[in-house]
């Protein structure tokens, strides 16, 4: 048996700390990466019964798969610019607020809602430093032509993606100071932005000036974005394993295939049937300094799970399949229930569980 339990107690905790954070800001649910491994449809659809109604992919498929599953109403942001017709096709059929970032996006979906005579939604994308698309803030002619020159779209809103990763507060507040000087410079010219946003997950926790008329939280929802102290949020995401064998090893036998490790002692052990294949493991990197490079490896070195309330050492690394436990001092038997950390968008070959 092997599940990745998703508590909803949890996720519920989250919401109520991105309400407080978010203040009367709109607020995103971000759904990329199968809602960050939570499911892309249970989590799009708890989150709606938990009363938030704007909601954002990266992928045409993802919006399809939403409004078939009962999200009819809500608004749904693709937050990828493309000038594909086919995908521009399945946006307007699924009625997506689409993303333009260039000049070139803005005139394929203009020029599509043209032939169909109709007026499509969109919201415009300015690269303030992440490099991955969208005008630079310098563009002003260029954007404003997006209001000016294109009949067939609405312009509902204005974003950006904050560079947070590894830089400075004062890195973050210049680019924020440039969006709000593009989203200046519209208004000046007589035209509405909308909705404003920047402030992803870790912007949100972290910086106050960042949260404008709207904010966009992905990874912040499961409790696993770049965190802040005490900032009030929930993990979310367990893995749950039964024991499969408890066997005795004798002193100097070594255990792993990669840097084995020599015990010290004769040593009962269980085996876990989940191993790095399964996502068990492995987490995302955000720090390259050398303290948080030094922390990481010694968390490495002194993994745990669970078995009921006994905290048990995992003996060397990680295997592809299984985990080695040491249980010389654990009252346990094979197909008692380990449980442990399990980070859900790594999470392989294993079934997912909502559970209260």
């Amino acid at each position: 048996m092997k599940e990745l339990i998703i508590e909803k107690k949890a996720i519920r905790s989250n919401i109520a700390v991105l309400r407080k954070r978010a203040g009367q800001a709109a607020i995103y649910a971000v759904l990329t990466g199968d809602a960050h491994g939570a499911g892309l449809v249970e989590m799009a659809q708890f989150l709606r019964d938990e009363g938030i109604q704007r909601f954002a992919v990266s992928e045409v498929a993802d919006a399809a798969t939403l409004r078939q599953s009962g999200l009819i109403d809500e608004e749904i942001l693709m937050l990828r610019a493309t000038t594909d017709r086919q995908e521009l096709e399945q946006l307007l059929d699924l009625n997506v607020v689409c993303t333009i970032g260039s000049a070139d996006t803005g005139m394929a979906l203009n020029g599509l809602a043209e032939v169909r005579s109709t007026v499509v939604e969109a919201q415009l994308l300015i690269d303030t430093g992440d490099g991955y698309g969208g005008f630079l803030p310098e563009e002003v002619d260029k954007i404003l032509s997006i209001y000016r020159n294109l009949p067939n779209v609405a312009i509902s809103g204005i974003y950006t993606n904050l560079n947070t990763t590894g830089v400075s507060a004062k890195a973050v507040t210049a680019q924020v100071d440039l969006f709000r000087q593009t989203v200046q410079a519209v208004e000046k010219a007589g035209f509405e932005a909308g909705l404003v946003h920047a402030a992803g997950s870790y912007a949100i926790m972290k910086y106050d000036f960042a949260r404008l008329r709207a904010v966009r939280a992905g990874s912040l929802l499961m409790g696993r974005c770049q965190r802040t102290k005490n900032d009030g949020l929930t993990q979310v995401g367990r893995g749950e394993a039964a024991v499969d064998d408890i066997h005795w090893l004798p002193k100097d036998h070594t255990v792993g295939s990669e840097n084995a490790v020599r015990l010290r002692r004769p040593t009962r052990v269980a085996i876990l049937p989940i191993g790095y294949q399964n996502g068990f493991g492995i987490e995302h990197v955000r720090e390259t300094s050398l303290f948080s490079l030094l922390k990481r490896a010694r968390k490495i070195r002194n993994r745990y799970v669970y078995i009921g309330d006994q905290k048990v050492k995992i003996i060397g690394r990680i295997g592809a399949l299984e985990t080695v436990l040491d249980v010389t001092d654990v009252r346990c038997s094979e197909g008692d229930i380990a449980s442990f950390d399990l980070d859900p968008q790594f999470a392989r070959g294993i079934k997912r569980v909502w559970k209260e």
